[in-house]
């Protein structure tokens, strides 16, 4: 499975070099200097300042491990390394020694049995245990500094409420809404809203601002509407725009075969790109989140559009992996969830099941972590993957549960740093699985699958990436 491998002699205490870089402690394996690092229009030689191994271990009890440090100003040390910027994250909080000397990355980042093979270590120097103190603790975030925006990783800003920005405001971008509006004063202070009409606009913002309990102890919730050049003054910006939407046909509409999602992405994949290079102009610091279907295919489209020049380069000056997410898996696991309940054989995937991979063709439901049936999740997954097609045969567009599960709630999970079901990037890939987002960084649930489970996961992601590589 290509587990992330480690030569014993990686951690010799000749091989790390600390440094001081604007107050931040950074661990790496080469000398830093401006030749080797490159943020646009900075002279960061003289910023970086060579420490020995007992300055840095002293640094960090004083200052990363003190029991008062939870601000995030200088939680965290940071081990520079390097990766290929098409395949890999820009950051991540460190789990084990071998994810964090690896130059490799892929789906066995989400296999607790590859990941912890990955964590036996020599010991017997000091430079090896105090690189594990930082690791189990979680205080090692590690930075890819081929990214031209490495240095924004080691800045992240908390807030103790975001401003979100919606763009798109149809039945799925109106659903979401309301859903945030209700569910999020405690976690929003701002709902922007746009939309090419400008009726809905005035619509929305009137219904949004006239929520309001009688008995309400809340705090406020600022409802603006937008002009197109304010759309990147947020801290999260979620595109809701949808073209092409198959309409609902016939009665018989669930016996198609063809993926409606599908049927979306080349118009919507147009819309999105000029977002997605509005917000490498901006210089746009927040999460870019993408609700319209077809999800994962729309990150990929997001993360090259930002990161391409206007020569068509791929220059990793645009938006990092992590600032992309999307918001599909949440309501195929709602939707397993709703058939599993309905019998006694399978409603032990309410406690035990997982749901990996993309809103549409190619999802895996798990029935059991535990004691894996294949039948009944293929069967799970079946019910799933169809479910919005039963909804349209009766004469409806599926849409309030995608809107809920998939968007609102699982937007509100990711900025208060809860598991939720999103689509994060895996090898060049935006793939679903659980997770969670702190301090700027996604942390992967991990578990022991066995070797069917994975065999599954590596077939649905090698297909995205096909479909990445031929639009």
């Amino acid at each position: 499975m290509g587990n992330f491998n480690l030569n014993e002699t990686d951690l010799n205490a000749d091989k790390w070099k600390y440094y001081f870089y604007k107050g931040k402690l950074i661990i790496s394996r080469e000398i830093l200097n401006k030749k080797s690092l490159e943020v646009e229009g900075k002279n960061i030689e003289a910023d970086f300042v060579e420490i020995n191994e007992f300055e840095a271990e002293n640094f960090a009890k004083q200052s990363i491990f003190s029991k008062g440090n939870t601000s995030g100003n200088n939680k965290y040390a940071y081990f520079f390394k390097r990766g290929d910027i098409r395949n890999t994250r820009r950051s991540f909080i460190v789990s084990t020694i071998g994810e964090m000397l690896s130059e490799i990355e892929n789906v066995n980042l989400l296999n607790k049995e590859c990941i912890e093979e990955s964590s036996i270590l020599p010991t017997e120097n000091k430079s090896s245990k105090f690189i594990l103190m930082l690791i189990e603790n979680e205080k090692l975030i590690a930075v890819n500094i081929n990214f031209k925006t490495w240095e924004d990783a080691l800045f992240y800003e908390k807030r103790d409420r975001y401003k979100i920005n919606v763009v798109g405001l149809g039945d799925v971008g109106g659903t979401l809404l309301t859903g945030l509006r209700l569910l999020g004063s405690d976690t929003i202070s701002s709902l922007g809203i746009f939309d090419k009409n400008k009726e809905k606009s005035m619509r929305w913002e009137m219904e949004l601002s006239q929520i309001l309990s009688l008995n309400q102890s809340q705090l406020p919730v600022e409802i603006n509407i937008l002009k197109e050049e304010e759309l990147f003054d947020c801290d999260v910006f979620v595109f809701c725009v949808s073209v092409s939407v198959p309409e609902v046909e016939s009665k018989n509409e669930k016996e198609k075969t063809e993926d409606v999602r599908m049927v979306q992405f080349e118009s919507n994949a147009k819309i999105i790109s000029e977002y997605a290079k509005q917000a490498r102009d901006k210089n746009f610091k927040g999460i870019f989140a993408v609700v319209s279907d077809p999800v994962d295919l729309l990150c990929a489209t997001v993360y090259n559009e930002s990161n391409t020049n206007s020569d068509g380069e791929f220059d990793a000056k645009g938006l990092a992996p992590e600032q992309i997410r999307g918001f599909g898996l949440g309501v195929m696991n709602a939707r397993a969830v709703y058939y599993a309940s309905l019998d006694e054989k399978t409603k032990h995937y309410l406690n035990e099941g997982r749901a990996f991979g993309p809103h549409g063709e190619g999802l895996i439901i798990i029935d059991s972590l535990n004691n894996y049936n294949q039948d009944i999740s293929d069967y799970l997954t079946y019910k799933a993957k169809t479910s919005n097609l039963e909804i349209r045969s009766l004469g409806f567009k599926p849409y309030i549960a995608p809107s809920l599960s998939s968007g609102a709630l699982s937007i509100l999970d990711m900025l208060n740093e809860n598991w939720n079901y999103s689509s994060s990037f895996i090898d060049g890939v935006f793939f679903g699985s659980k997770n969670k987002t702190v301090d700027g960084n996604i942390i992967f649930e991990r578990n022991n699958l066995n070797e069917e489970i994975m065999k599954k996961i590596e077939y649905t992601h090698k297909y995205l990436k096909s479909l990445i590589r031929n639009k």
